[in-house]
């Protein structure tokens, strides 16, 4: 059987693997998935040989808190309790680097004023005065390490089970330098006592709280900003939720009754006016009208519904009056089978294992073995136990994870800030990490690739009229229709300045066309099913017909009772940024394929225009999704790109979910990038971004861990008996700071980043 638990006081990959480690090792357990940032755990388990309990007692025992989730709970009331925890999270994680900063600059001041030439108080200042000194930043330093004592519990928790993490590198690293300041008191104490003016001017000047203080405040920096770009998931589910209308008419015993959508059953009849949402899916008994699918389906043109044919849920009614029988209620609608596609991709997608986190699981150990076993040879070699414990603390405080811990964040910040500048909304520093590896791009087509409505792209005249006058008489017809093909003629028409003239006893003729008239003549436009039944010839065009319909276009035929006018073909065109992206993401070696909801003649027209390697017509959402689950088992990383609500299940199962800025609220909750400005060329500028993120990161790391690796020998005094070199606490400190300088200003580089576009 299966069962989701939440896990609580994971902070890092190192934690996500040590709880399934954990629960791995009981009898009966087959498989175990635990989602770091929903904080999530799904077991598959033999439920003969393990229990819930025991695995909860695993993962406790592992140094975390779980419990099983209540599946009694409504959907609705655990999604908001979801959102509370995130903001609880974000607001204590405020409140501490708030706390933490006021304490740690004038720690700071008091501590490095004197250095650079900054005035101190009197009462602070000389020898006589070196105690004031150092426990007035002994004080400084108690807020701060009080409010991040989190990285104390979990880090030495998961330390003493033998799995330590990156809260384990800043306990120890920060408590070094904090017991080492305690030690100096006691003999700035000492000397002032015993009139050592010598141990007293020797220990001023070891004093590491502001060290303490400043990894934890950095640190903490970091972990709010990483905290933010949490459950974005669980909003994009909630927006869903939000789609469909909460009440509906339906008719029972020939009356009409509004209920909640909740209380539909199988077999209602549902009633739908003119520009209500469908609240269930069915099928049509009674009226015709135009539906707009975009939402589900992606099809950027109203459908033509009448009896016998199928609505979707979350779908629009534009036009007509319709009544239909529903046969898929509560769970079983298309829409919630998108809100359950996103729930799954979501749990079942792993966050990137950071780099950092994995040395630490080799350094940490390392490091706690060397400052250990260095002072206890120290001691047997009869050296004193001041010089001993000197020694150990060195190679703790040069081992200290600042430059470690700052290597990934600084770089994901200031990655992430370029990109805002460039027009691309990194909500994650997993995105900006998964993104360098992509080798598949898959994009949508309406609102992606192309413009998401339709333009006049063709007038065809067929009778003696001039473009002026053909296009005045189409224009004046269509200024009474809603469909959105008369949008794109009224829009040509007003770009040409075309004055329209009024018309009367407009009809529409559902699923064919309209007829009106004008200047007491009728006139008709529509469809060859429209032309053909009024009797109007149209066989001399029929090759033009089959051109356009290999181009994606539409044709809009006007006619008079007696002859053929003209014709208007519209099309859903290709965003002139989309030819370069495409071109960017080939120079680039990623495969480009194209899904959409559209027909295979459309598709196969915008595979011709743009050079695609693959497309994949007719798609229904869930379809999508499991496109992109096949690309993924075929040890593809893909990237999605999308606008829709339609691709918001594909969005989160993607490696990379990347939205169209202008795209509906869903799709740029569920992704992970977000594109500002509605450009495709952006799409491949994350990429590009991403890179060279990674690159820096790298680089960081690579230093950050040279400096500690570089200075640990000579802290742990090996160079002394030869050649007298020995590394102070202070230098080390020193060295680390430099290290975290070092990381900041590479770091800083990002900022020259430009994308290469073309065109």
């Amino acid at each position: 059987m299966q069962k989701k638990f939440y896990v609580t006081g994971m902070t890092c990959s190192a934690c996500q693997a040590a709880v399934e480690r954990s629960v791995k090792k009981l009898a009966g357990v087959q498989a175990v998935n635990v989602n770091l940032l929903a904080n999530k755990m799904t077991v598959e388990f033999d439920d003969a040989l393990v229990d819930a309990d025991a695995i909860v007692a695993a993962v406790e025992k592992a140094g975390y808190e779980a419990g099983e989730e209540q599946p009694a709970e409504a959907a609705g009331e655990a999604k908001a309790a979801g959102g509370e925890l995130l903001k609880d999270e974000i607001r204590e994680m405020r409140q501490r680097v708030f706390i933490s900063f006021v304490f740690l600059i004038p720690l700071m001041y008091i501590a490095m004023g004197e250095m650079v030439g900054l005035p101190l108080p009197s009462w602070l200042t000389g020898l006589e005065n070196a105690l004031t000194y150092a426990f007035v930043q002994f004080l400084l330093t108690l807020p701060i390490v009080y409010i991040n004592r989190k990285y104390y519990q979990n880090g030495f928790k998961t330390l003493l089970r033998g799995s330590p993490n990156m809260d384990s590198l800043i306990a120890i690293g920060s408590s070094a330098a904090v017991i080492y300041g305690i030690f100096a008191i006691f003999r700035i104490g000492y000397g002032l006592g015993h009139g050592r003016l010598d141990l007293v001017e020797q220990y001023s000047m070891d004093i590491y709280f502001e060290t303490g203080g400043m990894i934890l405040a950095l640190i903490t920096l970091g972990k709010y900003l990483e905290a933010r770009s949490k459950g974005r998931t669980s909003e994009a589910i909630s927006k869903l939720l939000d789609l469909a209308p909460k009440t509906a008419v339906v008719e029972r015993n020939g009356r009409e009754l509004e209920i909640p959508v909740e209380e539909i059953a199988v077999g209602d009849l549902v009633v739908i006016r003119p520009g209500q949402s469908i609240p269930v899916d069915g099928v049509i008994v009674e009226g015709s009208t135009a539906v707009d699918q975009a939402a589900i389906t992606g099809e950027s043109i109203p459908v033509e519904k009448t009896v016998g044919d199928r609505v979707i849920s979350a779908s629009i009614n534009k036009t007509g009056f319709i009544k239909f029988r529903a046969e898929k209620v509560g769970d079983d609608t298309t829409l919630a089978q998108i809100i359950q596609l996103v729930e799954e991709a979501g749990s079942s997608k792993a966050p990137i294992a950071k780099l950092a986190d994995r040395i630490s699981g080799i350094f940490v150990p390392v490091v706690i073995a060397i400052a250990v076993v260095a002072t206890i040879v120290w001691l047997l070699l009869g050296a004193s136990f001041e010089f001993a414990l000197a020694i150990g603390i060195a190679v703790l405080v040069i081992s200290c994870p600042c430059a470690l811990g700052l290597a990934t964040p600084v770089a994901i910040m200031v990655g992430t800030g370029q990109g805002a500048v460039n027009g691309i909304l990194i909500k994650s520093a997993e995105a900006l990490e998964v993104a360098h590896g992509v080798d598949t791009v898959v994009l949508d087509k309406t609102g992606t690739i192309t413009e998401g409505r339709p333009r006049v792209t063709d007038v065809v005249l067929t009778s003696e009229l001039t473009e002026q006058e053909f296009l005045q008489i189409a224009a004046s017809m269509e200024q009474a229709s809603e469909h959105p093909l008369a949008e794109a003629v009224l829009e040509k028409a007003s770009e040409m300045g075309i004055a329209l003239k009024p018309n009367s006893e407009f009809t529409a003729v559902p699923g064919r066309g309209i007829e009106t008239v004008i200047d007491g003549k009728k006139y008709r436009a529509g469809n060859l099913a429209l032309m053909a039944e009024s009797g109007i010839d149209t066989a001399a065009w029929q090759d033009l017909a089959d051109r356009f319909a290999s181009e994606a276009k539409t044709p809009l035929y006007f006619a008079d009772t007696d002859q053929l006018l003209g014709v208007i073909a519209a099309r859903d065109v290709v965003k002139p940024t989309s030819y370069a992206a495409v071109e960017q993401f080939k120079a680039m070696g990623i495969e480009v394929v194209m899904l959409t909801g559209d027909n295979q003649k459309t598709a196969e027209a915008i595979q011709k225009e743009l050079q695609l390697d693959r497309v994949v017509a007719e798609v229904l959402p869930q379809d999508k999704e499991q496109e992109i689950r096949r690309l993924q088992d075929e040890g593809k990383k893909v990237a999605m790109i999308g606008d829709g609500i339609n691709d918001a299940p594909a969005l989160v199962r993607a490696d990379v979910g990347i939205a169209i800025g202008a795209g509906t609220d869903i799709a740029i909750e569920s992704a992970d990038i977000v594109l500002i400005r509605s450009d495709l060329q952006n799409a491949a500028a994350a990429v590009q971004l991403s890179k060279a993120t990674i690159r820096n990161i790298k680089q960081n790391l690579f230093w950050a861990f040279f400096y500690n690796t570089l200075g640990i020998p000579l802290a742990a005094g090996i160079f002394y008996p030869l050649l007298g070199w020995k590394l102070s606490p202070m230098v080390g400190a020193a060295a680390m700071s430099l290290s975290s300088v070092f990381v900041v200003t590479n770091a800083l580089r990002l900022k020259f980043f430009q994308p290469k576009r073309t065109g």
